[in-house]
């Protein structure tokens, strides 16, 4: 059994969700998940997404403060890493804390594939459109 979070825990969580909660940022972490472990540089997040220069910085502090993105510098060049224990982490206390406590979710089957039976309407009408 996993031991209850602590309540600065539960705060630190807390932060992290509404920075997900922006589309750009959730964008962002995905691109950098797919670029796992290495990472990639503002430049090439740039040309992939889209985002004007000083709206991605904005956006890379934000997931930088809340700890969802580590930033290493390479010479000139500054690296962009998903922190893959810091979203482990969220996941984990998302679904041991909120979802399987109350039994909402079967621990069987914490995902679906969108557009699988099991998902809901909202998803399925993305995938029908």
């Amino acid at each position: 059994m996993v031991s209850k979070p602590s309540p600065a825990q539960v705060a630190r969580f807390a932060e992290r969700f509404p920075a997900l909660g922006a589309e750009p940022r959730l964008q962002i972490i995905r691109l950098l998940l797919s670029a796992h472990p290495t990472g990639m540089v503002v430049g090439e997040i740039q040309d992939e997404l889209g985002i004007p220069p000083s709206t991605l910085s904005h956006h890379l502090e934000k997931l930088k403060q809340v700890g969802l993105v580590a930033v290493r510098r390479d010479r000139q060049f500054l690296w962009y890493t998903a922190d893959t224990s810091a979203l482990q982490g969220l996941l984990s206390f998302l679904y041991e804390e909120c979802c399987t406590r109350s039994r909402a979710v079967s621990p069987k089957a914490p995902v679906q594939v969108p557009g699988s039976k099991e998902s809901g309407p909202e998803e399925q009408k993305e995938t029908n459109a």
